[in-house]
């Protein structure tokens, strides 16, 4: 699976830009894929990476616990079990980055993605409209030995397990692909084959949503959050990192 994993580093840049093309909120296109049925040579089997809260690296408090067992792999694992019905999770890498995520309940998996260096982590409670306070603060040092491991693994944002639908379609996708990047492109032109973009959702959707893969396959419509997190699942059960990002396009609030 190394190997596999490696050879994927050379096709990383382009799908990005698959994946920035396809959440552009256009209409589908009409090309079909796979163009072949014959088997490719790539191995199409799926490989799903599996997060884990081992608890041999823990900061808590009485609301929050964090397990950054495995930082190397290139994620971190929080669970909250407080009361406050808003809570935020923030992770400052060594590049100054500060990334924010609302806490559910459970654990949730997030990825570390400034590499090698120490990260300020904290849990924070809303007490009052925009007010929140700090529940735990701490700094973790990561030695980073798998680099694509936080475009591999599920997280809070793309969340799926080997009984995804998606998992099992990507499989198919990938039957016929002689390389990666074959993969992306039969993964992409399926998506925008079968996917239309959800107006209705875009106009009502409202903060912190996430998306749930299943949902979305079987809906065969969403929002750039759900033709994203959809795509990225699919890519990664196959073993290709795929980076999900939210964000600001202009005045838009855009996943690629």
């Amino acid at each position: 699976m190394i190997n596999r994993i490696k050879k994927t580093s050379l096709v990383y840049l382009s799908i990005l830009l698959c994946c920035f093309t396809l959440c552009a909120c256009g209409d589908s296109a009409t090309d079909e894929t796979p163009k072949s049925t014959e088997k490719g040579s790539r191995n199409n089997t799926s490989v799903v990476l599996v997060p884990e809260a081992t608890g041999t690296a823990v900061h808590s408090c009485d609301s929050a616990t964090v397990d950054v067992s495995n930082i190397s792999e290139g994620y971190i694992m929080a669970d909250y079990h407080g009361t406050s019905s808003k809570v935020k999770l923030q992770i400052t890498g060594p590049d100054g980055v500060t990334y924010t995520y609302n806490l559910h309940g459970g654990y949730e998996t997030f990825p570390v993605t400034a590499g090698n260096g120490t990260y300020t982590i904290g849990v924070f409670e809303n007490i009052s409209e925009t007010k929140y306070s700090t529940a735990l603060s701490f700094t973790a040092d990561a030695g980073i030995t798998n680099e694509f491991g936080p475009y591999l693994y599920p997280n809070q944002y793309v969340d799926f397990n080997d009984s995804s639908l998606p998992v099992s379609k990507a499989v198919e996708l990938a039957y016929t692909a002689n390389t990666d990047l074959e993969v992306v492109e039969n993964v992409y032109n399926y998506i925008i084959d079968h996917f239309t973009y959800d107006y209705d959702k875009a106009k009502s959707v409202v903060s912190g949503y996430l998306p749930v893969v299943d949902d979305v396959y079987r809906a065969n419509t969403g929002i750039c959050f759900d033709y994203a997190a959809l795509m990225t699942g699919m890519l990664r059960s196959q073993g290709v990192p795929c980076k999900l990002v939210v964000g600001y396009a202009g005045s838009a609030y855009h996943a690629w």
